[in-house]
């Protein structure tokens, strides 16, 4: 009876994605998608509430109050803002653009990313706190 020999494997901690920055941003990155769909669901869920009525809509915010959903949907807003700010940097890596034939330099784009995100964002605080 032969047997074949077996290759060493050196073991792999469960926390690998810790000991470099860019692993731990990519798995942050990965999670992130999770707390997407919670805003997501969480939206709906308001959407719903709205549409159903007065009564449903104050049960909707009593819940929202709630201890467990503010820390979720705090937590929520990290990761989102963690997943937005990847996002954003990879996008010159994602996206060519040219004009007049020249490739566009990755900073503008960036840049650009983020002024709109700073215009878009000052546009909903003044609709929502007018």
């Amino acid at each position: 009876m032969t047997t074949t020999p077996r290759l060493y494997r050196r073991p792999v901690s469960k926390f690998w994605w810790v000991q470099r920055r860019s692993y731990l941003l990519f798995v942050l990155r990965e999670l992130s998608s999770v707390f997407v769909a919670w805003f997501v669901v969480y939206l709906l869920l308001l959407v719903r509430a709205v549409s159903s009525g007065n009564d449903e809509y104050q049960r909707f915010l009593s819940w929202s109050a709630s201890g467990w959903v503010v820390a979720l949907n705090t937590i929520a807003l990290l990761f989102v803002l963690v997943h937005t700010v990847t996002w954003f940097n990879l996008a010159p890596k994602a996206m060519v653009v040219r004009v007049r034939n020249r490739r566009v330099a990755p900073v503008v784009i960036v840049g650009l990313h983020y002024l709109l995100w700073v215009l878009v964002t000052a546009i909903v605080l003044v609709v929502v706190l007018r």
